[in-house]
Formats: structure tokens, sequence, C-alpha cells
């Protein structure tokens, strides 16, 4: 998977918005305000960061050498996935889907209506 098919996966999710607040090196997502993912998309190869649920960490540092404990982050929640060519795409979709996932169900009862209003990061007008 390259930068721009990793970058398309990540930006379409519902409320999701790409900032650099550490910088040009880091490509940060967030949904709601909360980071679920950021790409060091200067690295060679590629290095993605994404909040995992610790157990499922433990598992992809065992199973993958690609996957590391987070970079800059809790070592515990996040997981660094180096974009060497040795992890399906279709893995790192799903460890993606529940980064984002593990950040929404952590979002109040108000965030989360208000990202259910949401289609393509912008908000609807309510009735």
């Amino acid at each position: 998977m390259n930068l721009d098919e990793l970058e398309k996966i990540l930006i379409s999710k519902n409320g999701v918005t790409k900032e650099y607040p550490f910088g040009d090196e880091a490509m940060v997502f967030k949904v709601m305000g909360k980071i679920f993912g950021f790409i060091m998309w200067e690295k060679s190869p590629l290095q993605i960061v994404l909040k995992s649920d610790p157990q499922d960490a433990i598992g992809y540092r065992e199973i993958y050498d690609c996957v590391r404990e987070g970079y800059y982050m809790n070592k515990k929640h996040w997981i660094t996935v180096t974009m060497d060519g040795t992890m399906k795409d279709e893995i790192l979709t799903d460890i993606i889907n529940e980064s984002y996932d593990l950040v929404v169900a952590k979002l109040t009862k108000k965030e989360k209506k208000e990202l259910s209003l949401r289609v393509d990061g912008y908000k609807l007008k309510e009735d």
C-alpha cells in the first residue's frame, strides 16, 4: 500500500480531519478532534501509528516483525506498523478500522451524536 492509498483509507472515515500538529513529518488523522492514527510519511518505508486494543497489540507484535510499540505514544495502546510489504493490505485496513472504532467508542454521547450527523467530514443540518 502506498501513501496515497493509505491516506485515502484514513480520510474516508466519517468525521475525520488531517492535521500537522507535530510538524510536516507526520500526517495526523483525528475523529472529532481525537487522534486515531498518524503517518510518518517521510520515513522510508512509511510508518503508521494506530490505536490498538492492548491484547491485539501484543498479538500483532508477536505475529508481524513490522509491528512494534507505538512511536511517541502510550506503548500499551498504540502500535507502529512499518510498511515494508510483510503485512497484507487487508490486515492493515482492519487495524485502521479498529483504531478508528476504538476512538469513536470513547467519544461522549454528544460527540457521537454530532458524528452521526456528519457525512464526509461535513456537518448536516439537524431537523
